[in-house]
């Protein structure tokens, strides 16, 4: 109880914020700490009875606020489903605490009830993995004492055992205990130490000379935008890359890179976040006679061209730009820039004294109404209805890939667990981001854009404890009973339909609206824009499923 309470004090005082718990025996010190840290106000804790949702909400938190959150878990499967949740954190770069109630060592390989071979677990993906001392009685009487503070600056992308130096990540701190494994509770004594900061580096000073353009994937942040604009650069960002604003943002990008008077006159690229959502942007970065120069963000360095260099920041050196180049991309871009909005009411013919004229008119406005939803409108109103103290999260869907076609400038933050794109804990994350930044009472609504696959596949992170505040968030399903995403891949092109269907698209017949009530969630089904508009930017509840039926 002492080790426990120590450490937990430890991680506040180092700036850790949030902790998600799940609940189980070996963990019931830490657990007991946390709740106490909670009732003291020092901390926000948040109970999940599934170990991989409670992954992807601590997961979700750490994105939002960029301080590790922690999870915290009892031994055996319960830290097996944490993986999912710390591929992502590694491949994102995103700080994220583990900390894993274990088995002492002489209950390790001897057939013992729930132990396994925790430490080393998350061996190729953690920053830095700790197996603590035991503290009590008996051989290897130790502390936990120190260990939260390494784990914080390491997670915020301190010197790691593994990992790129200044990368943030998930640091893995494996905690045995021996019986009795609770007492009675000591006082929480929190001494505040050195606030969670990530380490600096003197960035890469770039010529103006070389024909750039700045790419911006997942988690790429203002960084991009800043540079595009300080180098007068065309700015190509992914929806997810929170960047798709400002005077360079360029429209259509996949046709221009292919086009050869543009894509194929580029002579250097730089990169921030990862870039994940089109195939023309992997083909430039893989060619051999362009200058790639890559901002670390994950725990890997992108070199898809085996010569990219690799660098913390990036700044750019004085000199006159090169107004042509940028011209002839921002020339390009408004020839490519979609609207998806609806035509102004007919005034004059509503007003008119001819019925004929009248009717029409009436009959072109109640057509616009009646308008039913396809994946573009859909993607248009959630990007229309979300505003900067908004959140927006994005699955791994084909939703993503329509609203990185579509969808036009806006400073939004956004949002998508694109690491390695899976659609693991899409909701959880979202949920995670909704708790952190409407902490204190903070304004905005947290929306997700998902497919059912997607949904289907973190229901259970639906649940919520009933003692806990409800945050406002807003599911958005985009429902074509299967995954349609798959309409892309070769397989679709050469397998026979009945197969496709069940390895691939996997139809069902879930119905969402009984989920939603099982698990406490307000509901509608929506067909048209006008509906989806009106319940996008009316919230009837803190937690909505909206539905939207697609064709397949």
């Amino acid at each position: 109880m002492d080790a426990a309470a120590s450490l937990i004090a430890e991680l506040i005082g180092h700036g850790v914020r949030d902790l998600v718990l799940s609940p189980g025996s070996r963990s019931q010190a830490l657990a007991l700490a946390a709740v106490r840290a909670a009732n003291d106000g020092h901390l926000r804790l948040h109970v999940r009875i599934d170990e991989r949702v409670a992954g992807f909400t601590a997961l979700g938190l750490s994105r939002e606020t960029g301080v590790p959150a922690a999870v915290l878990c009892t031994s055996g499967t319960a830290v097996a489903n944490l993986l999912p949740a710390t591929m992502e954190a590694f491949h994102s770069g995103v700080p994220l605490l583990l900390l894993t109630a274990d088995r002492p060592p002489e209950l390790r390989g001897v057939g013992a009830n729930q132990a396994t071979l925790q430490p080393g677990m998350f061996a190729a993906w953690a920053r830095e993995q700790i197996d603590a001392p035991v503290p009590g009685r008996g051989d290897g009487d130790g502390d936990w004492s120190g260990l939260a503070a390494h784990a914080v600056a390491v997670a915020m992308g301190a010197d790691a055992a593994h990992g790129l130096p200044g990368v943030a990540g998930p640091v893995h701190l494996n905690l045995p205990a021996r019986e009795p494994l609770s007492g009675e509770q000591p006082s929480l004594e929190i001494t505040p130490g050195e606030a969670p900061r990530p380490p600096r580096a003197e960035p890469l000073v770039l010529e103006r000379g070389p024909r750039t353009v700045v790419i911006a994937g997942a988690d790429a942040g203002p960084d991009a935008e800043e540079l595009a604009h300080a180098g007068s650069w065309p700015l190509i960002a992914e929806i997810v890359s929170g960047t798709r604003f400002g005077r360079q943002v360029v429209h259509g990008y996949r046709a221009l890179l292919s086009d050869a008077e543009l894509g194929g006159r580029i002579e250097r690229a730089v990169v921030f976040g990862h870039p994940t959502l089109s195939r023309e942007v992997v083909r430039l970065l893989a060619r051999n006679d362009i200058e790639a120069i890559a901002v670390r963000r994950g725990g890997e360095d992108l070199d898809l061209n085996g010569r990219t260099t690799a660098t913390a920041s990036v700044a750019v050196a004085p000199g006159s730009a090169d107004r042509e180049w940028l011209g002839a991309w921002l020339a390009a871009s408004a020839r490519r820039a979609v609207d998806l909005s609806e035509r102004a009411p007919d005034q004059q013919g509503l007003a008119s004294a001819d019925p004929g004229a009248r009717r029409e008119a009436v009959a072109a406005e109640l057509a616009a109404v009646r308008r039913p939803l396809d994946r573009e409108l859909l993607v248009d109103a959630v990007w229309r209805a979300t505003w900067p103290h908004d959140r927006l999260m994005f699955g791994s869907s084909r939703l993503v890939r329509v609203a990185d076609a579509v969808l036009g400038g806006k400073k939004v933050p956004v949002h998508a667990n694109r690491g390695l794109a899976g659609i693991d804990g899409t909701i959880a994350t979202a949920t995670g981001i909704a708790l952190a930044s409407q902490a204190g009472g903070a304004p905005g609504v947290t929306r997700v854009l998902l497919g059912d696959l997607a949904f289907l596949h973190d229901v259970g992170a639906l649940l919520l404890p009933p003692d806990e505040d409800e945050p406002r968030l807003q599911v958005i399903v985009g429902n074509d009973g299967g995954g349609t995403i798959f309409d892309g891949l070769e397989v679709a092109a050469t397998a026979d339909r009945a197969d496709l269907d069940r390895a691939f698209y996997t139809p069902h017949t879930v119905r969402l609206e009984n989920l939603a009530l099982a698990y406490g969630w307000e509901y509608q089904r929506i067909t048209t824009r006008t509906a989806l508009d009106q319940a996008l930017t009316t919230p009837a509840g803190g937690r909505q499923l909206i539905e939207v039926p697609l064709a397949r």
